[in-house]
């Protein structure tokens, strides 16, 4: 196991495992370089970044669950903030073709469920860098969630909250359709749904001081209609997003949306 412990993939090791062994090799090997990578040195970094993304994209197409597809989308995006960002484009894209698939098959899911993961933190740490594809990411994101399973929902919730936090007032033009989205998740039959839209719209009134304003009323509807038969993680979620807008309608900030 020690010779896993390196940045690359130890792969001769790994073909030589069964396939259970091989999924709890690759885990420890994602927890070991998420440690790794901010210790390395850049140049290093670099010089085996092309290399390190074909594993970690051999991991994504590898249908991973879900600890796995975090600690991948952590990875990923840290390699890119750490090494060459540039080519960062190039799985931005690959993602988003993974989520438009028609890929009905048993490892179709985990996979999109994990290149949703790495949108949402390739965005939040490459933030403004990645404003050019973030419109049509969204779109993708959006369009999905129409027919995604509840586990589906919720981690597109999570990326668009993730994705929000990197762009900042650079995600302005789409904060109307994310509140959108957001506010039908906010009432979702799906507990963790729930719980994840009042996340994301709590990121969202960061910068979309609409929320607070003109459709304060209607988000404080949406909050209460979303306390009815929900859980304890859900009322707290959702308390405070209503007392945050609240808070913020009786002491106006300076949003950059309006």
């Amino acid at each position: 196991m020690e010779r896993a412990y390196s940045l690359l993939l130890n792969e001769e090791l790994c073909s030589q495992l069964t396939e259970q062994q091989r999924s709890e090799f690759i885990f420890e090997w994602l927890n070991h370089l998420k440690k790794l990578l901010p210790a390395a040195d850049r140049v290093h970094i670099k010089q085996n970044q092309r290399r390190l993304v074909d594993q970690l994209s051999g991991v994504l197409l590898g249908s991973p669950g879900p600890p796995t597809r975090w600690l991948l989308a952590h990875c990923l995006a840290l390699l890119y903030r750490l090494g060459d960002p540039i080519s960062a484009y190039l799985l931005v894209d690959r993602c988003d073709d993974i989520i438009c698939s028609k890929d009905d098959s048993p490892s179709g899911l985990p996979t999109r469920l994990a290149a949703i993961a790495c949108l949402g933190a390739l965005y939040e740490q490459l933030g403004r860098m990645l404003v050019g594809s973030f419109r049509d990411t969204l779109t993708n994101l959006l369009k999905a969630m129409k027919n995604a399973e509840s586990q589906g929902r919720h981690e597109i919730m999570l990326s668009v909250e993730k994705m929000l936090r990197g762009l900042g007032v650079s995600a302005a033009p789409c904060h109307r359709d994310i509140y959108k989205a957001a506010r039908t998740c906010l009432t979702d039959r799906s507990m963790v749904v729930r719980c994840a839209a009042a996340k994301c719209l709590l990121e969202l009134q960061r910068d979309a001081g609409f929320l607070w304003s003109s459709e304060l009323e209607n988000v404080a509807t949406v909050c209460f209609r979303a306390f009815e038969g929900s859980n304890r993680d859900v009322r707290a979620a959702v308390a405070k997003l209503l007392g945050t807008l609240l808070a913020a309608a009786m002491i106006p900030r300076q949003p950059a949306g309006t």
